[in-house]
């Protein structure tokens, strides 16, 4: 059987399981051996029917040619052949399994039959007495056309001792009862064969599902994941190997972990510790700016103050950001509170720096009491409250970092306006909007503006953290920002939060 197998395992392909899905890789070395098997089972089933029905077939021709040979009785030295039109018709009844017989006397005399019949693959006078030979043959019809039969053939004596002779009795039937029995035994066979490997192919992808269904919680578990989400793989009740690449990969996380938090550790010890030096650097650079009388060192002086002031802001930044990070997050908690009087009071305290840069700053209230909008709010306006969850130090200095770039890039004598209310496209949304008239930015910088360190223009002060920050509280709070241009000119920054956040994530 393995032998017979051999060729067909041969040509089954070999697949390398990084090349394709490892459960394709396990279904193909499981259910295509079945299908060999099944069809070698099906042609071994074939055979053993084939021979079943020739042995029936056979025993059938037998008994068919000692009937007749009973038919003709030897009398003196001649031959009495009693056949009967009746008997005749009997064995020649089925026209679609018809019985060929002949009975003739070696060498080839005929003496009964109707039709010439194909003679023993042995000769005659080797043929042994009363013992059966049976062989496949052609009998050639009346119509011109052929007829593969199966043929049974016996040779016995008659006559006196003295002058014994032989006489050949052969019957042929043709192979349509065999073949139909044989694919009967064929198609009882292979039928429950065929449902027991469909069973058996289905506990074979049942079983492979299953066996793999750690790798899919796994894979899960993992793209699933924030890009910031370091926190251990738990897979307590997957099998060993599986546990094994789990474990690989927490002591992975755990080491990205590690370097992300020293690193950040490392970035707020620094920015603290720039700051004292920074502050005092610039303090001293506006006493000596008073003190100096030569315009050359003023401008050297000036140059060093801004260089001071851009750095101590760069520091506050980064800090900031720090901040925003998930771990640092974590542990600043949440609480509700009103994102309309907090943007409120945000503003009134950035309206005194955009004066000095010579900007109109002003806040629409929204949704006032009577159902009016005014420009320009002042702390004394009433305003609906718009409450809604979540870090309220984050979302002021994500409120702040939106105001002060559009004062930075505006430009002197165009127009801010800080807009709060609901979503009117998303149930429980809050939407905050900071519009200038300013020169705006290309369509094409609308994204890469959130990019750290990225400005989309070499004018004002800024060091291009200012809407990376914005942009990672908001997102922290499952929220949404994005830039879109006015018309004529100008830039609106729109952010959407949720107003009930259930986890920072």
């Amino acid at each position: 059987m393995l032998n017979l197998l051999q060729p067909l395992l041969n040509r089954l392909p070999v697949v390398s399981p990084g090349s394709r899905s490892l459960r394709r890789h396990l279904l193909s070395w499981l259910l295509l051996p079945q299908l060999v098997l099944w069809l070698a089972a099906a042609a071994v089933t074939y055979n053993v029917a084939v021979r079943y029905a020739d042995r029936a077939n056979d025993h059938g021709l037998y008994l068919s040619s000692r009937a007749l040979a009973r038919q003709v009785k030897p009398i003196d030295s001649g031959l009495l052949v009693d056949f009967p039109r009746a008997a005749k018709d009997i064995i020649e009844a089925d026209p679609d399994d018809r019985v060929y017989y002949m009975v003739s006397s070696p060498p080839g005399e005929f003496i009964l039959g109707n039709h010439k019949l194909p003679p023993p693959p042995e000769a005659a006078d080797t043929l042994r007495p009363d013992r059966p030979t049976f062989y496949d043959g052609q009998v050639d019809t009346s119509d011109g056309s052929s007829v593969q039969v199966r043929v049974a053939a016996i040779l016995l004596d008659y006559g006196e001792p003295s002058l014994q002779q032989r006489m050949l009795v052969q019957v042929a039937k043709s192979r349509v009862s065999r073949e139909a029995l044989a694919r009967n035994i064929l198609i009882d066979t292979v039928l429950p064969l065929s449902v027991l490997v469909l069973a058996m192919s289905a506990l074979v992808w049942a079983g492979v599902r299953t066996g793999l269904a750690p790798l899919a919680r796994l894979r899960e578990a993992v793209s699933g994941r924030g890009p910031n989400d370091l926190a251990p793989i738990e897979l307590h009740s997957a099998p060993e190997e599986v546990r094994d690449l789990a474990a690989a990969v927490n002591t992975l996380l755990a080491a990205v972990h590690a370097s992300v938090v020293e690193q950040r550790r490392f970035i707020s010890d620094a920015a603290h510790q720039l700051r004292t030096p920074l502050a005092g650097l610039k303090s001293q650079s506006e006493l000596a700016l008073k003190e100096a009388t030569e315009p050359a060192l003023r401008a050297r002086l000036e140059r060093v103050r801004e260089s001071a002031a851009r750095s101590a802001h760069l520091v506050t930044q980064l800090l900031t950001l720090a901040r925003a990070e998930p771990e640092s997050l974590a542990t600043l908690g949440r609480s509700r509170f009103d994102l309309r009087r907090l943007v409120q009071d945000l503003t009134a305290e950035m309206v005194p720096r955009a004066l000095g840069e010579g900007i109109d700053l002003g806040m629409d209230g929204g949704d006032t009491p009577d159902g009016a909008s005014d420009q320009d709010t002042d702390d004394d306006t009433p305003l609906c409250p718009l409450t809604m969850e979540g870090n309220a130090l984050l979302i002021r200095e994500a409120i702040v970092n939106l105001i002060d770039n559009a004062i930075r890039y505006a430009g002197r004598g165009t127009e801010i306006t800080v807009r709060v209310r609901p979503d009117p496209d998303l149930q429980d949304m809050a939407l905050v909007e900071v519009d200038d008239t300013g020169p705006g930015l290309p369509v094409a910088l609308h994204t890469q503006v959130f990019d750290r360190f990225f400005r989309g223009t070499n004018e004002g002060r800024g060091c291009g953290l200012g809407l990376a920050i914005v942009k990672e509280i908001v997102e922290r709070h499952r929220g949404r920002v994005q830039v879109a241009s006015l018309h004529p000119r100008g830039l609106r920054v729109q952010i959407r939060l949720p107003q009930s956040v259930r986890a920072f994530t």
